[in-house]
């Protein structure tokens, strides 16, 4: 990309996808936003980083041509203009930014703190450079939250969470309600924030991927990967062409793995208890193999940078080959059930529905942005090695209900199961891992890669003298928390289980 339809200079960056950085002055920063928009792309991420005296506001935009990471520098405490009245789901992500950085928006429509709950000491900016760990008063309490009030004849509130039942991560949801039917929904999140950014930089780069495949415990392999492809990038080096080969096979077991989860968990939140139970049956099997051969039920810290932690030998890939073939047996004929189920499907069809439209103009991504006509899948997209030599279909619907997004996950995961064995049986021989060196300068690198929720991105910045500047993880949950607000308007507040689990969002990938 040269930069004609943002207008400003772009310089490739060294990644298996083709990603491009760039700087913008103060007018430039919307003015790059709304030809982002008109060209049909979509924001990623919005973060911070902090150069000594110097800030700057950063910005990924997804293009057709590949990822835009613009930056606007920042001096004397300037504001950077709000994004959201182009890209809605920059609020939160600015909101953050704010209290992580102290980089203000200008004229932000939304102002109040999302990271901050009030316990932080005042001004506390946790990525300021020089800013101490502090403790909180054991007596101290959160502020209070301005959620936005509904009123009307017979409208009422009801609070849920933060604290669940069962092993859910912390979240608050605020519905206003008229009987049972849903007006409005307003989540708060971020209540186990847990300073990950802030670690990044008291680790050795080399070190790094083993926090980054802990930011979201069901999506290590995407993190790991997406960091170790960063670094790499900074360092100008590529892992090895076996690397690459065995880091897809992880991380299309672990596409698969989410996705039995979440059909057994879907099938029971609509009263198929038999779904359940047959789905988690699948989904142990499958994690013990992965157990049994990789070392991990759930694949952590086997990407590395430079390539692979582990190998694996013909016979092992021979019984990976013979899972997926038993695993694809049972799945289609679950499907058939799922399908047939009239009372699954009276409770699926038209339920949390997000139009084509609707996900559009919010952002909407991932499996869940593909269940609503949003085609966008990177593996498809910007096929990198070894995606480029295996003809990723992508799975997409329209209706943008849990029907859709429970179809979406039916077919990823029988794609899956048909790639595992291309890579089972393609794999090239050679090395697993390459040496890594640092540059020697500041360097920068991003890392791009579609998980099974939708793609993260992780952004690395690397001093001169080889330390971690800002290493900045992005969930796909960032754009779709919001989105889940709007898709149970209208419906009933006992579906709102059923609607939350066929987004299936991250927690601790979007409280860091």
């Amino acid at each position: 990309m040269t930069g004609p339809e943002l207008g400003i200079d772009l310089q490739r960056l060294p990644a298996p996808l083709p990603v491009w950085h760039g700087c913008v002055a103060q007018d430039g920063w919307l003015a790059v936003a709304r030809r982002v928009a008109g060209a049909g792309g979509r924001l990623v991420a919005v973060w911070g980083v902090e150069r000594g005296a110097e800030a700057a506001a950063c910005a990924a935009y997804a293009l057709p041509q590949g990822l835009a990471w613009i930056e606007l520098p920042l001096d004397g405490g300037a504001a950077v203009p709000d994004l959201a009245d182009v890209f809605p789901c920059a609020n939160r992500m600015q909101r953050a930014m704010t209290d992580l950085s102290g980089i203000r928006v200008e004229a932000a429509r939304d102002a109040r703190p999302w990271l901050d709950h009030g316990l932080w000491p005042a001004g506390m900016r946790p990525l300021r450079q020089g800013t101490p760990t502090s403790a909180v008063a054991p007596d101290t309490l959160p502020a209070d939250y301005p959620f936005v009030r509904v009123e009307g004849d017979g409208v009422h509130e009801i609070a849920v969470g933060p604290v669940h039942a069962g092993i859910i991560e912390p979240g608050h949801f605020r519905f206003s309600v008229v009987g049972e039917k849903v007006l409005r929904l307003e989540e708060h999140l971020s209540y186990t924030h847990k300073g990950i950014e802030r670690r990044f930089t008291e680790l050795a780069p080399a070190e790094g991927y083993r926090l980054a495949g802990r930011v979201s415990g069901d999506s290590t392999v995407a993190y790991a990967w997406a960091y170790c492809m960063a670094l790499e990038s900074a360092c100008g080096i590529a892992p090895p062409p076996r690397a690459a080969w065995l880091r897809a096979l992880l991380l299309e077991r672990e596409r698969v793995a989410n996705h039995l989860g979440d059909l057994g968990a879907l099938g029971n939140d609509a009263g198929l208890a038999f779904g359940l139970a047959q789905f988690s049956r699948l989904r142990e099997d499958w994690q013990r193999l992965s157990g049994d051969v990789f070392g991990h039920r759930l694949l952590m810290d086997l990407v590395v940078p430079g390539g692979v932690a582990i190998d694996v030998v013909p016979v092992t890939l021979d019984s990976l080959r013979q899972q997926c073939d038993a695993i694809e047996r049972e799945l289609r004929a679950l499907r058939a059930i799922y399908d047939e189920h009239a009372g699954l499907q009276d409770r699926f069809l038209g339920t949390g529905q997000v139009t084509p439209q609707l996900a559009a103009r919010l952002g909407l991504t991932g499996l869940a942005g593909r269940a609503s006509g949003r085609a966008s899948d990177l593996r498809s997209n910007h096929p990198w090695p070894p995606y480029d030599s295996l003809a990723v279909r992508m799975a997409t619907q329209h209706a943008g209900d849990v029907a859709a997004r429970v179809a979406v996950r039916f077919d990823e995961a029988l794609e899956s199961l048909r790639l595992i064995r291309a890579l089972c049986t393609g794999v090239p021989e050679g090395e697993t891992r390459a040496t890594l060196p640092l540059p020697g300068t500041r360097a920068i690198g991003a890392g791009w890669v579609e998980g099974w929720r939708g793609e993260v991105l992780v952004a690395l910045e690397l001093t001169a003298d080889g330390r971690i500047l800002r290493c900045h993880c992005h969930d796909p949950s960032w754009q779709n928390w919001p989105v889940l607000e709007h898709a149970i308007i209208g419906n009933i507040v006992p579906d709102f289980p059923l609607i939350n689990k066929s987004f299936n969002l991250s927690y601790s990938g979007h409280d860091l």
